[in-house]
């Protein structure tokens, strides 16, 4: 985590009554950080995924119920706190359409996540020597926000 996501983290915690976490992570939204991140602030955008293949190739923790996030901008400035409210994995095949909604994106259908997602994904794969296919685990989280940078 970069000096700026830190001095953010321990500032906001400064306002608050509650005791500050002891963990949270930095990091940026994928393909387009500033559209998505910005998709979170004005309150649309609620949900993610990622490959469970990438937490594993990586050996990263999947994230979970409580986990706290401080969300980038492409110039890997903090611009949100966000906190994960439920995890799930489930084969990309079974994401309900309410998910693919409440990650913000596009026109906001299904149609559009399912299609967006399999580029991405077959690219990203691809990088690593994987196929892609609809069955694949991914980690589906949804999120609130908690604070916005001033």
């Amino acid at each position: 985590m970069n000096q700026l996501a830190k001095r953010y983290w321990g500032e906001y915690w400064e306002d608050q009554s509650k005791e500050k976490p002891t963990s949270v992570s930095a990091w940026k939204f994928g393909v387009n950080p500033d559209y998505l991140a910005q998709l979170v602030i004005d309150g649309i955008k609620t949900a993610t995924c990622s490959s469970l293949i990438n937490y594993e190739l990586e050996n990263e923790q999947v994230p979970f119920v409580g986990e706290y996030s401080i969300i980038l901008n492409s110039k890997d400035l903090p611009v949100a706190i966000i906190k994960t409210v439920e995890v799930e994995i489930m084969p990309m095949n079974k994401v309900p359409e309410d998910f693919a909604i409440a990650e913000g994106e596009g026109d906001r259908t299904y149609r559009y996540w399912k299609n967006v997602h399999e580029e991405y994904f077959k690219a990203e794969l691809s990088k690593i020597g994987r196929e892609f296919s609809e069955d694949m685990m991914l980690v589906c989280e949804r999120f609130e926000l908690i604070d916005v940078k001033k």
